[in-house]
């Protein structure tokens, strides 16, 4: 009889857990569907808080961790570097962490998490995701075009503070100047300025209107010529290389234009 008893209790509790399980579950659902609507309605605050109440009430919810981690990020602004903007998007970054912990492959929480560090100054951290991105997605030209643009932040700016320091003009070539730092920034930067053409490469090879890169090949084939030391005919050819990358660009701006709705002008009625 006891047995019975204790049988009874057993099963009387794991129902009462099941039917409190799936009553939170559905509470959870019903706090995402309103964060849905609250952040459709620009209300990035009530949305938080609907959110994290989803993923407390039901923690496997991967679209309110999803939803939440956006909502961190839609109150992150670019460039303010204050301790509660940066809690915004390091927030945001946790959440899309806690998703990839579930699904390592889950396309828009790398993309987030590497928009987010590259917004951060985080170069380094931006470009290893935006490599998952691309591990993750080979078709998206846009992980590509990203890397290449780090590459170039990552060598443009310390090229410029050297040639800031050498007094130099803008028409001024480094080997001209000064070979030993011409040397310095070869080193330093030819890795990075070969990674950023490959990278730009492959987004052309899926993208070839991507015009975008286009006008980042103008600009790291500028950054190859530049650390050409004691090789004018490499440095003119590169120069010479990223004109015709400035010609591609316009030119595909055009054509891009020309393809708009409205792009020839107004049509006025002819008379029968």
């Amino acid at each position: 009889m006891k047995t019975t008893y204790r049988l009874m209790l057993v099963f009387a509790v794991a129902l009462a857990l099941v039917a409190g399980t799936s009553c939170a579950k559905l509470q959870a659902r019903d706090h995402l569907n309103k964060g849905v609507q609250a952040y459709k309605n620009a209300k990035y605050e009530l949305a938080i808080d609907h959110f994290q109440q989803a993923v407390s009430l039901d923690p496997t919810l991967i679209n309110a961790r999803l939803y939440l981690a956006t909502a961190f990020a839609q109150q992150y602004i670019p460039g303010a570097d204050t301790p509660d903007n940066n809690k915004n998007a390091e927030q945001a970054i946790d959440q899309y962490k806690q998703v990839l912990q579930v699904d390592p492959k889950n396309i828009n929480s790398i993309k987030g998490i590497a928009y987010l560090y590259l917004q951060m100054k985080k170069f380094d951290m931006a470009k290893d995701f935006y490599k998952k991105a691309s591990n993750s997605d080979p078709n998206d030209p846009e992980p590509y075009y990203s890397v290449a643009v780090i590459d170039w932040t990552q060598t443009y700016q310390p090229r410029q503070e050297a040639r800031a320091k050498l007094g130099m003009k803008p028409d001024d070539s480094l080997p001209a100047k000064d070979k030993k730092v011409c040397a310095e920034m070869r080193e330093k930067n030819t890795a990075d300025v070969q990674e950023s053409i490959d990278n730009l490469n492959k987004a052309l090879q899926l993208r070839p209107d991507y015009d975008d890169a286009m006008a980042y090949m103008n600009l790291m084939y500028r950054e190859r010529a530049d650390i050409q030391c004691d090789d004018k005919e490499a440095h003119a050819a590169d120069l010479k290389t990223a004109d015709e990358w400035v010609d591609k660009t316009m030119a595909t701006k055009k054509a891009k234009a020309e393809k708009q709705p409205g792009a020839g002008g107004i049509v006025m009625d002819q008379k029968q």
